[in-house]
């Protein structure tokens, strides 16, 4: 039986690198970047004034003048004009800064009456103060964004300001949820007494498009060998990645192996050291794709597409590896089974800036409701039986 580091490692290298595809700038939120975004021009592209006020020549100042002849005024936008001796320019922020001038005198420090500026009693101004030099945030051609970055609205600024009406991104994973039991019955349906609502598959769909993941659907499959030969075999040829619910422990109605062995899936692993989510099953179908097969109890589920399915969806998408995330535990844990333990939890921070994470104990791997109000879940190694408050683990948010 495989830890749970062999069977993330053993996943991630089955994984496929998805295309890449050119979209619209405005298409390009939330997508995985596939290129380099460099910079167009210097940034800013000329000296920028950064107040409302009057453009000067420092030096005048500092000859003892206080009153200046405004010869015109420069709105953002406009072409820089040239800065005559002795002369102010009424100015506006964001504009370029005039020729000869190398000074920006604030409106609340003077006043202005019949065309003459005159500096507030008391104010010395110093040399280029509010300009925002020319390429001081960067020069052309500098790198402002790499691969493997999921865009975020800063990087739509970014990307503009380099010109680009167009980015190269990652074709999304076409993915396909599928929910297998007899028990199972869709909220708004009628429901006998022995059944049960199916909710493990609307949660993995949700899960998925949290981490934008959304070419996703979700099919529910009886247990019986000839549906399910026939639907997963349909949902093989279009996906990239299979997410099974259920149907893949060792009962005689656990069809699920069986099945896509015979639709030409290699199971990788089959089983792992783990708690909740210890009969996970993965393998590749006959093109490569992914298939995971997840336990059937809900918090079981969730935990196992969490842990493997969001990486493995990541790694395909060329997303980069991010820093692990740790927390504090918030109380004692104890867990004696010689298994990886992943304890659900909720996140506190204290005056000290730590970020504590309290345990939400689940009835069993079914109690699902437990769930609700958790931000995430830490991991206890399977060497140690005692975790006590304090302690640093490892977290996953959902």
């Amino acid at each position: 039986m495989l830890t749970t580091t062999q069977a993330l490692e053993a996943i991630l290298a089955a994984m496929p690198e998805l295309p890449a595809e050119s979209v619209s700038l405005q298409a390009s939120a939330g997508r995985v970047l596939r290129q380099v975004v460099t910079a167009e021009r210097d940034q800013p592209p000329f000296d920028r004034v950064m107040m409302d006020g009057i453009a000067i020549a420092h030096d005048t100042c500092v000859g003892g003048a206080r009153s200046f002849v405004v010869q015109a005024t420069q709105a953002a936008g406009d072409p820089a004009l040239s800065l005559d001796p002795d002369a102010a320019i009424e100015i506006m922020t964001g504009a370029s800064l005039p020729e000869n001038a190398d000074c920006i005198i604030p409106v609340e420090r003077i006043s202005v009456a019949e065309g003459v500026a005159t500096l507030e009693d008391g104010y010395e101004p110093a040399h280029r103060q509010f300009i925002h030099a020319r390429a001081s945030d960067h020069s052309a051609g500098t790198a402002l964004l790499h691969a493997g970055r999921r865009i975020a609205p800063a990087d739509i600024a970014v990307i503009a300001s380099a010109g680009l009406a167009s980015v190269d991104v990652t074709r999304p994973a076409v993915t396909r949820v599928i929910s297998t039991g007899n028990e199972l019955v869709a909220a708004g349906e009628d429901i006998a007494p022995h059944q049960i609502r199916m909710s493990n598959g609307p949660a993995l769909v949700a899960l998925l498009a949290r981490h934008g993941h959304t070419d996703c659907e979700h099919e529910h499959i009886a247990d019986d060998p000839e549906a399910l030969r026939e639907r997963i075999g349909v949902h093989l040829g279009e996906a990239d990645a299979l997410i099974l619910s259920g149907g893949v422990s060792m009962g005689k109605a656990d069809y699920v192996p069986e099945v896509l062995a015979d639709l030409g899936v290699e199971v990788t692993f089959h089983r792992i050291s783990q708690r909740p989510g210890k009969p996970m099953w993965f393998g590749t179908g006959p093109r490569g794709q992914a298939v995971f097969a997840l336990p059937g109890n809900p918090v079981s589920a969730l935990v196992c597409c969490r842990q493997y399915v969001i990486p493995a969806l990541e790694n395909a998408s060329g997303v980069a590896e991010s820093p692990p995330e740790f927390a504090s535990l918030a109380s004692d844990v104890r867990f004696e089974p010689d298994l990886t333990c992943f304890q659900p939890v909720k996140l506190v921070s204290n005056a000290a800036g730590q970020v504590l994470a309290m345990p939400v104990t689940t009835n069993t791997s079914g109690d699902f409701t437990a769930l609700a109000g958790t931000d995430g879940y830490v991991e206890l190694a399977k060497e140690e039986s005692h975790f006590p408050a304090g302690s640093s683990v490892f977290l996953r948010r959902w």
